[in-house]
């Protein structure tokens, strides 16, 4: 997903320089940038997986992971020429597939299917260099809050019972590089982004008193589980 992101913007701008080359250049959209608030959306695609820690040897999740979706608005407030406070609130799906190597038994016992549809609302900061030609590449970063609607934390089964539990609420950190396209009646910007989670997204099982069961297979060995993973996001404005 990363190589072809790299790829479709290397054609942009290869396309753009040979083309602004054999014409005199149109600049698009001139006035855009000195506006204070504009609205767009987004639309993209995601590969999400999972950073886990353990806290005993021979302790190992595969992770597999299906190619997920984007989509939501954008709210832009301009802060200075080359900065811009970015709010992008949208969900954001995709499947994962958990294999817990060290479990033996069947597949029921072993693998879990874990369903993710967040609610995403980062509140990001805009870094642009100088406009150049109908081009204007950026870096992009902040914090987003997650809410998680497949979480199953409020379910009183846990992994005992073939359902694995995560947080509802959750927080993450993203980072990204991306490009706006001035074109004669929109602005065109692909960006590529990674998502880190700052919170433990891990909800343990329990012993049948309702204590956290430090023994139990699927969660007493893990010291971390939380959500990474890459994006691609191709936005209108």
């Amino acid at each position: 997903m990363k190589r072809n992101f790299v790829t479709v913007i290397l054609i942009l701008f290869i396309v753009n320089n040979s083309t602004a080359q054999k014409r005199d250049i149109v600049s698009y959209k001139q006035n855009w940038d000195k506006q204070v608030v504009f609205w767009g959306y987004y639309l993209g695609l995601n590969q999400k997986s999972f950073k886990i820690s353990y806290t005993e040897p021979d302790t190992y999740v595969n992770v597999t992971s299906t190619s997920g979706f984007e989509v939501g608005l954008i709210g832009d407030l301009r802060l200075h020429k080359n900065i811009n406070l970015r709010l992008e609130p949208g969900l954001s799906s995709n499947t994962k597939l958990l294999e817990f190597m060290h479990i033996e038994g069947s597949e029921y016992v072993k693998t879990r299917e874990v369903n993710g549809t967040y609610l995403r609302i980062p509140l990001l900061l805009k870094f642009s260099a100088d406009r150049l030609n109908n081009m204007r590449p950026y870096v992009i970063g902040g914090a987003s809050y997650d809410f998680n609607f497949s979480s199953n934390q409020d379910n009183p089964n846990d992994n005992l019972d073939g359902e694995f539990r995560m947080t509802k609420n959750n927080f993450t950190y993203e980072i990204g590089v991306g490009v706006d396209l001035y074109l004669p009646y929109f602005i065109f910007s692909p960006s590529i982004r990674g998502v880190f989670a700052i919170n433990n997204e891990l909800v343990r099982d329990v012993d049948p008193n309702g204590n956290i069961d430090p023994n139990s297979p699927w969660t007493g060995p893990i010291d971390f589980f939380g959500t990474r993973g890459i994006f691609i996001k191709f936005a209108f404005h």
